[in-house]
């Protein structure tokens, strides 16, 4: 088992706005930094943690600029040339699929330390095209620039997540009504945080920006005459869909082994989440947002625990939909008695969501709620994101002190 032992987080900036000018490892570095620091403070590294490095770097980025995105952060971050990356590819999972990799790895016996999370930089990722006369189109004559790649390959229903946030409220009977009052939930959640400074000791302050800056006061009875964001007749709009933003966040893991030698139970350990479990899953491409049930479902079974067993469980909100037909399926009431566990502070609807780094935000928000907050040894919590091309995602953790 590995235990998370530090997270921290740049502010979530929406695209074009206060992190534009910085590139995807510029909001990689200092997070790393940071957290290799914070974790050096524990005592779990040595006497001499600044000496001590990770085993790895693994991060998480969706449309980054290639050349190993974790190597070039890492070295960004003063980690030294020894310290290695590895950049996966999970699309909106992305961040928690690198942290999963890291709890593998040290679960394997191949380190005891690693930085794990993940970056997006969607300011600043690059323009692709199709090569000259390799363009996937009939006539096969020229460059073509292209949105994104695709999430399925032809054969395979291929749909733009916000006209397939639109299908799963249909197919799942989410009204327009309750996403509304969803998006607007998150925002309060997340302005009252922001305002109590809840946000403060996970953030690390970037140049032009020092705070989230999405999150503001949202009217319902305004919300309810947007008109629908994708498709005609739809029931996503703007505020019901997360905006495209910048960010990055990272955790710190060690091995079991080495955080239970820092003293006996509650005397002298360092706090942190243990990993329970994790879970991968696929699910029909056609409804990409329902990915997240099955993988909760699943992660849940692993650990052979209920969801009425969880304190606090972190959904990606990359729409109100989406969240929605997930908390519908396993019973939760997030506007009703369930507000205080399904994301509490808010989540990507009001804070952003950088694709590849909101499953690690997801991590770090849990972190600060259940560690920082004083939550006692054995709570639970979970987090879980829904992911492009039909799969889910989601991870157990528990309270250790």
């Amino acid at each position: 088992m590995t235990v998370v032992v530090a997270a921290r987080r740049s502010p979530i900036g929406t695209a074009g706005r206060g992190l534009r000018a910085l590139l995807a490892h510029e909001l990689a570095a200092p997070v790393l930094a940071a957290v290799h620091d914070d974790a050096a403070r524990t005592g779990l590294l040595g006497a001499d943690g600044a000496a001590r490095s990770p085993g790895d770097v693994v991060l998480g980025s969706c449309t980054g600029p290639g050349g190993n995105l974790a190597r070039v952060s890492a070295l960004a971050a003063g980690l030294g040339t020894a310290v290695p990356g590895l950049t996966v590819d999970r699309q909106c999972g992305s961040g928690l699929a690198a942290i999963l990799t890291a709890h593998q790895a040290i679960t394997a016996g191949d380190t005891d330390y690693v930085l794990a999370g993940g970056v997006e930089s969607a300011s600043t990722a690059p323009h692709r095209a199709h090569r000259p006369g390799a363009a996937p189109s009939r006539d096969n004559v020229a460059a073509q620039p292209y949105a994104r790649a695709p999430f399925a390959p032809p054969g395979f229903p291929d749909p733009d997540m916000g006209p397939a946030a639109d299908d799963l409220a249909a197919a799942r009977s989410v009204s327009r009504v309750r996403q509304d009052a969803y998006a607007a939930a998150s925002h309060a959640k997340a302005l009252t945080a922001q305002a109590a400074g809840t946000f403060d000791r996970e953030l690390v302050p970037l140049p032009d920006l020092a705070r989230d800056d999405r999150p503001r006061r949202l009217d319902v009875a305004i919300l309810a005459k947007m008109r629908p964001a994708f498709t005609s007749g739809g029931s996503v709009t703007a505020a019901t869909a997360s905006p495209i933003s910048d960010g990055a966040s990272a955790v710190a893991l060690v091995s079991d082994a080495a955080w239970s030698a820092t003293g006996a139970p509650g005397v002298g350990r360092v706090p942190g989440l243990r990993i329970v479990a994790g879970a991968v899953v696929g699910c029909d491409p056609a409804l990409p947002g329902w990915g997240a049930v099955p993988a909760i479902e699943a992660v849940l079974a692993r650990a052979r625990r209920t969801v009425s067993e969880v304190a606090v469980i972190e959904i990606v909100e990359a729409f109100a939909a989406q969240v929605l037909a997930t908390t519908d399926a396993l019973g939760l009431d997030p506007l009703g008695a369930d507000s205080g566990r399904v994301c509490p502070d808010g989540g990507a609807l009001a804070l952003g969501h950088p694709w590849g780094a909101s499953g690690a935000v997801a991590v770090t928000r849990l972190f600060s709620t259940l560690v920082v907050g004083g939550h006692p040894a054995g709570t639970l919590g979970l987090a879980a994101a829904a992911i492009g091309g039909g799969m889910g995602i989601a991870i157990v953790v528990e309270v250790v002190r």
